[in-house]
């Protein structure tokens, strides 16, 4: 600084020049910081909420630095400025998708530098260190390498390794960095340094290293000092087996693990056992063959063995089942390779990670516990059989494996897969004692294939190997239709014609091999041609109910239409409308650290002839569904079926500025059938389910399945759609999952969902309407037709229109009536009147005849005449002897009419003595 002039580092430091540098993580460097976070809230080391993440940090391990494995998120946090324009560089390991991981930079303003940034760093290959770099502004920059878990399960995530980070732009250096331990620098002027070998040492601002005492000490490389050799005992060594002799024997031969740090002089210390010993060696695996004086040598193609005997060539009208199956372990098979691998040191590199047993393949030794024992496997290709080359199936074949573990630890076995030689993802894996048991991965694309068992006894970070005896064993592994397979059998194949001979032609699409004349023949309608047999007609497998197979009877779909009947009436349904992709975002539901989280649902109901339509993601921040569609296929973030499933963290959850999905499986990629049954293949709705529904419309019920295994569900993932006609829930309607399973599912393995909507409601007929007809005016009347209400049904027929028809008038005929009627009731009331008055009279001249009698003391009357006399007047008043009703009376002239008008009278009520 005195001088104004730059001047070479002396030996044993170094200098970056503009530019400084982290490599040395004993413990946190002066200046970073680390943040954590708890539902939004900065969490102080006062912090003791259960649950809380005041524990939760990022962790020096030596030579890297370790994230949080829990789901808190917690920020690394290191300030620098620069006086120019720079950039920064570090090294880090990312391999498990269920956490994020973030690096952003912000000014003193806490202000974005740079927006346009992808803060969201790419996943690495497991036992791969990736890098990263960002430009820097000149002036202060604030660096955030930020962790989120995602615990939703009871596995725990994979942290996050970072290590060299390099910070180039400073305007200069005023002093030069000492060599951390392990490292020396032997130049002046060096700007790194270098790491001391294996049995060397070296102290802070070395210039050389130091040798081990070489019988009683060992060191690793890029140790900072040497430890005592402990006494050998059996986890020091290992046992092989020799390729097959002349006589057909195997020796099992005794190595030390490399390097050997133990030794064989000390008290207590075992010696290694004696080699040579002779095995009858097993038998060639399925498709291999040796003559007794050679290895196994594959089958020539067109031949097949079972192992034991020789190659021979196939039967006319059979094809070799190429594949492979290895289930003999004598030696490790030309296409699989095993090594070791430790994220923070170099120890095992060399190392055989796996060793051949016979009946078995187990995990080696290694050189610390929490190496990665890595086994893979290499097939460049999968292609049905020649019978099945013009199918469109979506299986090309399957990988099956038979495996156990044995831990006394938090071991994990990693199934990952390599597609293309693009990136390898992990498939499944299981952590702790697993009893024997058998796993399958599908094959749905002919492309080049990588498969890898990655084996560690434990996460935690140790160079000890106190856990040697938890062990993964392997018994057999088998893969099928592989390009450069072998045969252990032949199977039947269709025949060309006579002029071709007898060699195997391909069968077009959708055919299977006729038994009898060994001739491709298409199977009949709604039935797909099974992946794993095409010989004979049973290979055609029907259709699930409400389905129908695509042309090439690749398999079976449905077309959105339904149609049942019920009580002699035909429900047609059309679910067209809904056939695009529906969407659940159901929760929020939270983990015990507090962070919220959704399950996101895609269901693509009819798909589109069989192709699946919904997509879930595995982080929709870092790219979008259009633009993955596009490109490549080969995206393993992208998953595509009829139902899939994310899991999505709001951008408020976490402080994050958008959402992130993660966990994208699928529930269903098969479609089984559509019935009104609420059981299908295993699949019941139980009526408790979900809501009864008030209307008498039966519901329809989707059913689909995912064939892929995993270890909570052996038998694969089943999923049912309620289809329930709502006419209040217009358009898409509503997805809903049971009130008691909130995810969808109680157990894992089977989903549910009920989706109401107005487009499920059956078609219109002619039994949802009636009619209503109305008066008959001026010889025409209309009829209208209406809904019947509440209306249960959409689209269909159309109402027909008001319909006017003539029809006669009433009034005429009424007036005619009512005249008639009125006339009759004159003509009674008259002849009634007349009937009486004349009655009357007589009673009055029948009475004076009386009372004449009566006063002449018994004389007898002259003549008198009954008639009216002149000047007499009818208003006289009638005298009754007894009062009649008018009824009466009416009677009584009747009565006289019909006695010849006489009646019988007593004259006088005593009896005269004159007479």
């Amino acid at each position: 600084m005195k001088n104004q002039v730059c001047s070479k580092c002396v030996e044993g430091t170094y200098s970056l020049g503009s530019g400084i540098k982290f490599d040395e993580w004993d413990e946190l460097p002066a200046g970073f910081s680390n943040v954590a976070t708890f539902m939004d809230t900065v969490v102080g080391p006062s912090d003791s909420r259960p649950g809380g993440c005041n524990n939760s940090a990022w962790l020096p391990r030596g030579n890297y630095i370790e994230s949080n494995r829990d789901d808190c998120t917690v920020s690394l946090i290191y300030a620098v400025h620069l006086k120019k324009s720079g950039y920064i560089s570090f090294e880090y390991q990312y391999v498990d998708n269920n956490i994020f991981f973030e690096f952003f930079i912000q000014n003193d303003q806490c202000q974005d530098m740079d927006a346009s940034t992808d803060k969201w760093v790419r996943l690495t290959d497991s036992g791969e260190w990736g890098s990263h770099s960002v430009m820097l502004k000149s002036g202060t920059n604030i660096l955030y390498w930020r962790t989120t878990g995602i615990l939703l399960g009871s596995k725990a995530v994979k942290p996050v390794l970072v290590k060299n980070i390099t910070i180039e732009g400073v305007a200069y250096t005023s002093e030069c960095f000492p060599c951390k331990p392990g490292t020396f620098s032997n130049k002046p002027g060096s700007f790194n340094c270098q790491m001391c070998p294996r049995n060397t040492y070296s102290e802070k601002g070395a210039k050389e290293c130091i040798r081990c005492k070489e019988d009683s000490q060992f060191s690793e490389e890029g140790a900072s000092e040497c430890v005592d050799r402990p006494p050998c005992t059996t986890k020091d060594y290992f046992q092989i087996h020799t390729p097959c002799d002349e006589e057909g024997k195997t020796q099992i031969m005794y190595k030390w693990i490399e390097p050997k740090i133990c030794r064989e002089d000390l008290p207590d210390a075992i010696r290694l056992p004696p080699s040579g010993e002779k095995k009858d060696c097993p038998p060639c695996n399925p498709g291999f063959y040796n003559n007794g004086s050679s290895p196994c040598h594959p089958c020539p193609p067109g031949t097949f063995s079972d192992g034991t005997k020789e190659c021979k060539p196939c039967p006319a009208g059979t094809e070799p089942a190429l594949g492979f199956e290895y289930k003999w372990w004598n030696v490790l098979p030309a296409n699989m390779k095993t090594s070791c691998f430790n994220v923070g040191n170099s120890k095992c590199d060399g190392m055989n990670g796996w060793e051949v047993a016979g009946d078995h393949i187990q995990s080696g030794a290694g050189g610390s516990d929490n190496d990665y024992l890595i086994l893979t496997l290499h097939i460049p290709g999968f292609k049905p059989p020649t019978s099945m080359t013009g199918a469109t199936g979506s299986e090309l074949g399957r990988i099956t494996f038979v495996f156990e573990t044995l831990c006394s630890a938090d071991c994990v076995l990693y199934f990952m897969v390599d597609i293309n030689r693009k990136s390898t993802n992990v498939v499944e894996s299981w952590g702790g004692t697993k009893e024997k048991q058998a796993y399958t991965h599908i094959i749905f694309k002919n492309a080049t294939f990588t498969f890898t068992w990655a084996f560690q006894r434990t996460n935690q970070g140790q160079d000890n190997r106190r856990l040697i005896n938890d062990v993964v064993k392997i018994y057999s592994i088998t893969a099928t239709n592989a390009v450069d397979g072998v045969a252990s059998s032949c199977r039947a194949c269709a025949l060309g014609s006579e002029q071709s001979g007898s060699s195997c032609v391909p069968c077009p699409p959708g055919h299977y091999i006729d038994k009898e004349t060994n001739q491709c023949k298409e199977c009949s309608a709604d039935t797909y041609l099974s992946i794993h047999q095409v010989y004979g007609k049973e290979a055609c497998v029907p259709c699930g109910p409400g389905s129908k197979s695509t042309q090439d009877h690749s398999t079976c779909y449905s077309d959105c239409f339904f149609y049942y009947e019920k009580e002699n009436r035909s429900l047609h349904y059309d679910f067209r409308n809904l056939s695009s992709v529906g969407s659940l975002m159901n929760g929020p539901s939270f983990t015990s650290k507090g962070t919220k989280y959704f399950h996101f649902f895609n269901i693509s109901l009819c798909g589109h002839e069989g192709r699946k339509m919904a997509l879930c993601t595995n982080n929709i921040s870092d790219f979008t569904v259009k633009e993955v569609v596009a490109g490549s296929d080969d995206y393993t973030n992208l998953v595509g079926a009829f139902v899939c499933q994310s899991t999505i963290i709001p951008s408020e959850s976490k402080g994050f500025r958008a959402a992130l999905s993660s966990q994208s499986i699928i529930l269903a990629d098969t479609f089984l059938g559509v019935t009104v049954e609420a059981a299908l293949q295993n699949v019941n709705i139980k009526e408790d389910m979900f809501p009864v529904s008030p209307s008498q419309i039966p519901d329809v019920h989707f059913f689909y399945k995912s064939s892929a295994a995993t270890t909570s569900c052996i038998n694969g993932r089943s999923t049912a759609v309620k289809m329930r006609c709502n006419p209040m829930r217009s358009g898409a309607g509503v997805i809903s999952v049971p009130s008691k399973c909130p995810a969808g599912t109680c157990d894992g393995c089977t989903f549910y969902f009920l989706w109401e909507s107005a487009e499920a409601c059956p078609l219109c007929t002619e039994h949802d309407f009636h009619e209503i007809e109305g008066a008959c005016k001026r010889g025409l009347q209309e009829t209208l037709y209406v809904w019947n209400e509440p209306k249960w049904c959409i689209k269909g027929i159309t109402l027909p229109e008001k319909k006017v028809s003539t029809c006669e008038t009433v009034d005429f005929w009424l007036k005619v009536g009512a005249g008639a009627g009125a006339f009759t009731a004159v003509l009674l009331v008259a002849l009634t009147c007349y009937f009486w008055k004349k009655n009357q009279k007589l009673e009055y001249k029948y009475s004076k005849l009386v009372m004449t009698t009566n006063s002449k003391e018994c004389e007898l009357p002259a003549a008198d005449s009954c008639a009216i006399l002149e000047g007499e007047d009818n208003e006289e008043d009638v005298v009754y002897s007894n009062k009649q009703s008018l009824l009466g009376k009416l009677k009584s002239l009747a009565t006289k009419e019909k006695d010849d008008h006489f009646e019988s009278v007593q004259l006088k009520s005593s009896r005269c003595p004159n007479i």
